[in-house]
């Protein structure tokens, strides 16, 4: 059998975070008059902590020093950690684990490819670390969605090329960047939003092992 490099983001692919994002954000708006809805936490997907602020702060009109930003990051950042320090594997998304599963059955390279600089301790929490053959994070690149630099590197640890590079997304930054760096892009969410991806799912559970052994062999 063929390999491939299967990468996943992690918000909103593996693990539904986002809410937790959402809700440290919200207080972290509330903290400076700014009113933070779930509509306006659309913008946010994808992107990176700083620009997420700069959007918020943005909403309220509201203008920082850097040392100013850098207070609110890291105040948000511990809000979020104290959310995501009780999550466990009842938190996986539906079907995920299948996936997962087949493709270490197959030995299949499995990346993790993602803005967030807790992945590793998101992954920990939920038990399925040991599943990552390797992780890129926030850590390790500089540029956010939709640049595509964290699937390059991704694509580079697992030792493949671009073009044998497979990515799950949830967000259209991330479809994006797929695109861009010459992978196949796979959506998990919406079609209507995801649009520019290859093919959308509406969850993991709408993968079968068929289709993956033909993504594999192709």
């Amino acid at each position: 059998m063929k390999t491939k490099a299967f990468i996943f983001d992690l918000d909103g692919v593996i693990v539904d975070t986002a809410k937790y994002h959402f809700l440290a954000w919200q207080k972290l708006a509330n903290t400076l008059g700014i009113n933070f809805t779930h509509d306006d936490n659309e913008q946010l997907k994808g992107v990176s902590r700083v620009r997420s602020l700069e959007i918020i702060l943005g909403l309220g009109n509201v203008e920082a020093t850097d040392e100013q930003k850098e207070e609110w990051l890291t105040q948000k950042n511990e809000d979020y950690l104290g959310y995501i320090n009780t999550m466990d594997d009842s938190e996986i998304l539906p079907g995920v684990m299948k996936v997962l599963n087949f493709l270490k059955a197959n030995n299949q390279p499995i990346i993790l490819g993602s803005a967030s600089k807790n992945a590793r301790p998101i992954l920990e929490k939920v038990n399925i670390l040991h599943l990552f053959d390797d992780i890129v994070d926030g850590n390790d690149v500089s540029n956010a969605k939709p640049d595509p630099e964290v699937f390059l590197v991704g694509a580079k640890k697992a030792n493949q090329t671009y073009e044998n590079s497979i990515v799950f997304e949830d967000s259209v930054a991330g479809i994006q960047a797929a695109n861009s760096a010459g992978m196949m892009s796979i959506g998990i969410g919406e079609a209507s939003v995801l649009h520019e991806a290859d093919i959308v799912f509406n969850d993991f559970n709408q993968i079968s092992e068929e289709f993956l052994t033909e993504l594999i062999n192709k």
